[in-house]
């Protein structure tokens, strides 16, 4: 269940003909107060109505059972769909709380989300959770699978609510109870299964059975709404699936997935480290800092090749830049906030003194910057500019700073400091389809450098945002029709927008199958509005651009984090940190390796020497470890013919490469070292 448990109750309008509209256009008549799975069975066909977990009616998610009492649009989703799967991770979260409190007595239950890959439920018991209890509760879990008990919804009052769980001693459930009716809620949502019950938004599938296999994780301690003075809780996670074969596969990935862990890797490697005196901010060493200023390197030269220029802004700005841009208004608790030293708090006679995050608030003044799309529009307001510039494109790579919570900061993928290859496009109207084109074949060229497939979903306006619908409603159209013009496939993700407009997101697919958010394009109506950004037209009057924000990698910190665990720390010949390792057999070897050594360098490449006194298997073993792409074994016969014995990265006879001259194998080194975008 989650806290926002409520739904408004559905005006019927039994007995009249309704039209329901299907996602191909075509429409069904029906009855009102038909529900949704008579209807798909009638309607549509036996099959789906079998296969069928739930619907989406006019973007509200809804149980089968749920009756149609107006015209709308209808969806079905079966186990075909990505989203059902959050689904029965949701029905399950319902069975293991239903199976704990019947294995253990007196256990209260409190709420029980689904997230990424899985879900995880809060439970009040007195003594935590031990391994074999795990075992014990998912085998219970999976026997209520298989008891195949039908999801059962029922609306009640705010009084049958709080009797039926005040009468089963929940006191987590009262007090939530209570804050939903305190907000205005008419009605409280039920579901049960069996003879157990919960209050939910939802939906459920149908019944247990649809879940498929329930597998439990681990166990951690909570706190009661995140409090640390309120209850402690114990937490089980766990995730399910539809079969086990899913199941067993998404295992295999997470053993994968924890031996390429780039936290793990990158102190391996000695790329990068963390310090307490600086949560959150990435201490890169020597190796990893080549790693970054690689990746740097190759975007800028992409950038430049495609119009770009980069620019500098500063790293911090005074308050009224962010209440143009918005951000102080709907951001300012994800800012790090700079006090003025000659501001003072005004206190009322005779109120309360205020809290420390109050005086913050009043006298904060200045920010450092979480973004650089406001300090990019000042720059571009500071000149004249002709419709004969348009596109004017500017790339930045400055560092940003976001106010992220201690408990969610994890390794390279969420920092508190970072850097973008970011960029912001100043164009017209006309010129937007030609830009999200080119674009695309940008990202498509990055991606497919990396050995990354990627699919496009196209995000429209949500709840909250700048602008009125006529603004989103150009903006929607115009990036939509750009979208479709790249002959790109592409997923809808209705009310997932920025706050200033609509976006186009890249997630990418790594080695193991797993999907990371990386690049977008942004389309924004809003900013040249608020920052009154103009350009002169050729019929020399001023006229308003349109504003593309975006990025390839996204952050080079996260990107590192997604690259190391892609690549599990084996990077391309081009991006590793040491291209080559020099080796000696013995000390008399050392003079033509450091000729060699010199001559790489020289190059450009990256390329380090070991001289040192370890047996030459210790020393070929060591570069192994490090992931050197290239060993370079320097013995009595290098130095007669005054060449190399290369040893390409990997086992057996792939890594075997015939002896070469100095002058082929940097040939051929320099070829395997080329940026590939």
């Amino acid at each position: 269940m989650s806290e926002s448990a409520v739904v408004s109750p559905a005006v019927s309008s039994a007995g009249a003909q309704i039209t329901i509209t299907l996602p191909d256009g075509s429409q069904k008549a029906t009855a009102a107060g038909t529900t949704v799975s008579e209807f798909v069975r009638t309607s549509i066909g036996a099959g789906l109505a079998k296969a069928a977990l739930f619907a989406r009616f006019d973007g509200q998610d809804i149980d089968l059972a749920r009756k149609l009492e107006r015209d709308g649009k209808l969806q079905i989703f079966t186990s075909k769909q990505a989203e059902s799967l959050d689904l029965v991770r949701h029905d399950a979260a319902h069975i293991v709380a239903s199976v704990v409190q019947r294995l253990y007595p007196g256990t209260q239950v409190t709420i029980g989300p689904t997230i990424e890959d899985g879900f995880y439920y809060d439970f009040h018991k007195a003594t935590p959770f031990t391994p074999d209890d795990l075992v014990k509760i998912e085998a219970a879990a999976n026997e209520e699978v298989k008891k195949d008990h039908p999801f059962v919804r029922k609306e009640v009052s705010k009084e049958e609510a709080l009797a039926l769980f005040k009468g089963m001693g929940e006191t987590f459930k009262v007090e939530i109870v209570e804050d939903i009716f305190a907000k205005g809620a008419k009605t409280l949502t039920l579901y049960s299964h069996g003879d157990w019950v919960d209050f939910c938004l939802g939906p459920h599938g149908p019944s247990t059975g649809r879940v498929g296999v329930i597998k439990l994780l681990s166990t951690s301690a909570a706190y009661w709404r995140g409090d640390h003075t309120k209850a402690a809780l114990q937490r089980i996670y766990g995730t399910a699936f539809f079969d086990k074969k899913d199941l067993d596969a998404w295992v295999r990935q997470q053993e994968e997935a924890k031996k390429r862990d780039h936290r793990k890797l990158g102190k391996e490697l000695d790329l990068f480290a963390f310090h307490p005196f600086a949560p959150g901010a990435t201490f890169w060493f020597a190796k990893g800092t080549e790693l970054y200023t690689t990746l740097q390197g190759a975007m800028r030269n992409l950038t430049k090749r495609n119009g770009y220029v980069e620019v500098k802004t500063p790293l911090m700005f005074n308050k009224g830049l962010w209440e143009i841009s918005g951000h102080w208004g709907k951001y300012r608790e994800n800012m790090f906030l700079v006090l003025d030293p000659e501001a003072s708090v005004q206190q009322a006679e005779g109120a309360p003194p205020k809290s420390a995050a109050q005086e913050i608030d009043e006298r904060a003044s200045f920010s450092l910057k979480p973004m650089n799309c406001p300090s990019h529009h000042l720059m571009y307001q500071m000149k004249r500019h002709s419709y004969r510039e348009l596109p004017i494109r500017y790339h930045t790579q400055d560092p940003l700073h976001r106010n992220e919570a201690t408990g969610v900061l994890s390794g390279l993928t969420r920092v508190r400091q970072f850097q973008q290859d970011d960029a912001h496009i100043y164009l017209m109207e006309s010129q937007i389809t030609d830009e999200v084109k080119a674009l695309t074949a940008m990202i498509q060229k990055v991606y497919t450098a990396f050995g990354l497939t990627f699919t496009a979903k196209f995000a429209t306006r949500p709840e909250k945002r700048l602008g009125d619908d006529a603004m989103w409603d150009r903006a929607e159209g115009a990036l939509r029709a750009a979208l479709e013009a790249t002959g790109l496939q592409y997923e809808l993700k209705p009310g997932d927008g920025a706050f200033y407009g609509p976006k186009i997101d890249f997630d990418v697919s790594d080695s193991i199958g797993r999907k990371w958010q990386l690049g977008t394009i942004q389309l924004d109506y809003a900013a040249p509005e608020r920052f009154d950004l103009s350009y002169i037209g050729d019929d020399n009057a001023q006229h308003r651009p349109v504003v593309i924000h975006r990025a390839i990698y996204g952050s080079f910190e996260r990107f590192i984090a997604i690259l190391i665990e892609h690549f599990a720390g084996a990077f391309p010949t081009w991006l590793a940190p040491v291209q080559a390792r020099i080796i000696t057999v013995a000390d008399r070897h050392e003079a033509w390796a450091r000729t060699v050594l010199e001559a790489l360098q020289g190059l450009g490449l990256r390329v380090d020497l070991d001289a040192s006194s370890d047996k030459l298997g210790a020393k070929i073993r060591s570069a192994q470890l490090e992931k050197i792409p290239y060993t370079l074994v320097i013995g009595d016969a290098e130095v007669e013919k005054k060449g190399v014995a290369p040893r390409a990265r990997g086992e057996g006879k792939a890594a075997e490469l015939p002896a070469m001259t100095l002058e082929d194998f940097s040939a051929h080194i320099a070829k395997d070292a080329k940026v590939p975008f």
